[in-house]
């Protein structure tokens, strides 16, 4: 029986000074067995002035609550670069990953039965940092299938359609939030975003390339600078609730979609 992994493309995005995260992350995938390819990601120090020229700085400091951090910028335009990279293949869906994942024992058998399942998502989170107020939408094997009302953030591993990383990047051009911010608005880009839970994968502690060490670098506004931030959050509490729910798919489901068509 053909391995349903067999021609999945999978892109390893690194910057190429990370040297140190890239060796551990190839030594991680030569452990799997997992073929993929080094995508070299967008250095924010190295291009501040061309990315800053694509970026509303405004809009984006309103939106996230803080100031802009040029290395999460870079990290913005990796995603775009590896989904047009992606799109140019023309495979119907791809694994992306960030150079600080940890493999849990069950992650490519997770990615098969997130596979198999591929008619239930869009784009399908194997790891998070926020995942809030899940609503699980059927089962596949022992995961869980859920959808969020909650903030659903985090980008280290994700499974992404093909359509939907041709929906996304019109609309992701122009900069106004952080990357897993603007995809976790569905709502407005019409797609179904998910996450398989228990998570097979997680985020490797330590320093960041973008927030520092434990978020060092980030600079939250203050007082009154902020409610523009958290009227905006509540909002979108809000509208993937609405969003859901005209889907029919804010109430729980046990379905088991493995074996669903």
């Amino acid at each position: 029986m053909t391995d349903i992994l067999e021609g999945l493309p999978v892109w390893l995005i690194n910057l190429p000074r990370a040297t140190a995260r890239r060796e551990r992350m190839e030594t991680r995938l030569a452990d799997l067995g997992l073929p993929y390819t080094l995508f070299p990601g967008v250095d924010g120090r190295a291009e501040e002035a061309r990315l800053l020229a694509n970026t509303d700085v405004a809009a984006f400091e309103r939106n996230m609550g803080r100031k802009i951090l040029i290395g999460g910028i870079g990290c913005y335009h990796s995603h775009l670069a590896v989904w047009e990279t992606f799109l140019a293949t023309g495979k119907p869906v791809a694994l992306i990953l960030e150079d600080d994942v940890v493999f849990h024992d069950d992650f490519l058998e997770a990615v098969r039965l997130g596979l198999r399942a591929g008619a239930h998502w869009d784009f399908l989170k194997l790891n998070c940092i926020r995942a809030k107020l899940p609503v699980c939408q059927g089962r596949v094997g022992p995961y869980r299938l859920n959808a969020y009302v909650g903030p659903a953030t985090g980008t280290g591993a994700y499974l992404i359609t093909r359509e939907t990383a041709a929906k996304l990047l019109p609309a992701m051009r122009r900069v106004t939030r952080a990357t897993d911010h603007e995809i976790n608005r569905f709502f407005v880009h019409d797609f179904r975003l998910r996450g398989l839970e228990p998570f097979p994968s997680h985020l490797e502690d330590g320093e960041s390339l973008i927030t520092g060490v434990g978020f060092a670098d980030v600079r939250n506004h203050r007082g009154l600078a902020r409610l523009p931030y958290y009227r905006l959050k509540a909002a979108n509490y809000l509208r993937r609730l609405a969003w859901l729910a005209r889907r029919g798919e804010l109430w729980p489901s046990n379905q088991n979609l493995d074996h669903l068509e």
